[in-house]
């Protein structure tokens, strides 16, 4: 009875483990795709809500000293651009100001770092889960998802957010770069005159 339990747990962290790797290959394909910023964003915060099954994804992207609503979700037209909190205030701010993942499986709304917003659905949400948008090392936003109600994050989650964060920081970074730009760029020179690659110590 007990190697059939094992059996059947690892047979769900492989299926969770292939899913995984098809969002992230389905996110890779937004960023290669000719599709304006806005639409990759909602593309990718529709995955991610997909995946981590929650009721709330949005991605903030910071406008000077500002984090700036970029997507959701479930966007409403009122919100997208319009909401925005400075990099010292909320849940959000923190994330940006650490670099750092937050993850609280309860009572977000309790936590003294948050902020209420009152137009936002999500001030009342159990479940906070957020990761660092990181372009060139540097935060250049932040991705939040959200349970109603309280929600323990796995790993896998975390692990997920984290590495969504870092493409969608290449996605921002690509999408500065015209097309005609990448086509006539001689990528070999690009490569070699970066310098030789140094060995690990």
């Amino acid at each position: 009875m007990l190697n059939v339990s094992k059996g059947k747990d690892l047979e769900l962290r492989l299926q969770r483990t292939e899913e995984q790797l098809r969002l992230f290959q389905r996110v890779s394909r937004f960023m290669v795709r000719e599709m304006n910023l806005q639409e990759v964003l909602q593309g990718i915060v529709s995955l991610i809500a997909e995946f981590m099954e929650c009721d709330s994804c949005l991605v903030y992207l910071i406008d000077n000293n500002e984090l700036v609503l970029c997507a959701a979700n479930n966007p409403h037209p009122s919100t997208i651009g319009k909401v925005r909190l400075r990099t010292t205030e909320g849940l959000t701010g923190w994330v940006a100001r650490e670099r750092r993942m937050l993850a609280i499986p309860r009572e977000a709304y309790k936590d003294p770092r948050f902020k209420y917003f009152g137009e936002l659905a999500e001030d009342s949400y159990e479940a906070f889960l957020s990761a660092p948008v990181i372009a060139r090392n540097r935060v250049v936003g932040v991705i939040n998802v959200q349970h109603r109600q309280p929600h323990q994050h796995t790993g896998s989650e975390m692990e997920t957010l984290t590495t969504i964060g870092e493409q969608v920081g290449c996605s921002l970074v690509l999408a500065r770069m015209e097309p005609t730009a990448v086509a006539a760029a001689n990528h070999v020179e690009l490569v070699l005159s970066s310098g030789p690659i140094r060995p690990r110590t």
